[in-house]
């Protein structure tokens, strides 16, 4: 018989991985939580967990994660089948760290899922993305993984392969040089502050994306020219850059008479810019300001 108190310890160790498991499903910091504190409701009121008659607890959590993360994206893209209004997604919620040179912040870079990945994970069907995300990202076996999707092996395995051919087709792979993605931002940055819009062009790729995320969805600027000029209007001398980490890439926190106003991230393939991804929706950067508080004090 296991009580509350050894369940807790139990569930504790096991925390980080279903965090991990359920942002990668889902794409936001609140939902994965959420789903995690599910999880734990459930397993304090699973008899077989209290009679200690689970033998391997983290592949029990995980599947109770797993298909708690399932449901939700299910529910997602029904809503948007039957609201216009969700025409145009969201952009996957980051995970900020302000940062230096510091190694422990460089070392943020091993063990996290980038914006560009997320966004195109996005894409995906629910069961596609479940199946990419254990198999590809944890390496569950697609045994395991076939009765959280009420499918075949054999089955599953397509939906992963389906969403690795389109992982590979869409998700650059950046640079994973912490130090030269570093060097290209700050050359953006330098650039765009001194108004050099040929410099910034030169930093950027010809097919560089901008996706911007201000609360109503996501706009998108394609292209060199079009990105320079966006990030010409910007450049504000009152706009105080601050070089952080963002799911584990190159990006910055720009704040405005001390408060943040933006929070960009960066994919660095091969010394040009191919993507940035710009969060301006005000209720996520008050939700972000405590930590980023913490993190410039």
């Amino acid at each position: 018989m296991t009580d509350d108190a050894g369940l807790a310890e139990q569930f504790e160790e096991h925390r980080q991985h279903l965090f991990a498991v359920a942002y990668r499903m889902l794409g936001s910091t609140v939902a994965a939580e959420d789903a995690v504190q599910e999880s734990w409701l459930r397993l304090i009121g699973s008899e077989e967990a209290r009679q200690g008659g689970i033998d391997n607890l983290g592949g029990w959590l995980t599947t109770v994660v797993s298909r708690i993360s399932l449901n939700v994206l299910r529910a997602r893209a029904t809503h948007r089948e039957e609201s216009l209004e969700d025409r145009f997604d969201r952009l996957p919620e980051p995970i900020v760290t302000l940062s230096g040179s510091d190694p422990l912040d460089q070392a943020l870079l091993a063990d996290s899922v980038g914006i560009a990945l997320l966004v195109v994970l996005d894409q995906l069907t629910p069961g596609e993305r479940l199946a990419f995300v254990l198999h590809d990202l944890f390496a569950v076996p697609f045994e395991e993984i076939a009765p959280i999707v009420g499918k075949s092996s054999e089955a599953t395995r397509q939906l992963a392969s389906r969403a690795r051919r389109r992982v590979l087709r869409s998700a650059p792979t950046p640079d994973r040089d912490p130090g030269r993605q570093r060097q290209v931002v700050d050359a953006f940055f330098a650039a765009a502050h001194e108004g050099d819009f040929e410099r910034l062009v030169g930093i950027l790729h010809p097919e560089v994306v901008l996706r911007a995320d201000a609360g109503a969805g996501i706009t998108a600027h394609l292209g060199a020219a079009k990105v320079a000029g966006n990030a010409l209007m910007y450049a504000h001398p009152d706009r105080v850059v601050h070089p952080a980490i963002v799911n584990g890439g190159a990006g910055v926190v720009v704040t405005l008479d001390g408060a943040p106003f933006s929070v960009m991230v960066f994919t660095v393939v091969g010394d040009r810019i191919v993507e940035i991804e710009a969060y301006l929706d005000p209720a996520l950067l008050e939700r972000l300001a405590p930590a980023l508080d913490r993190g410039r004090s």
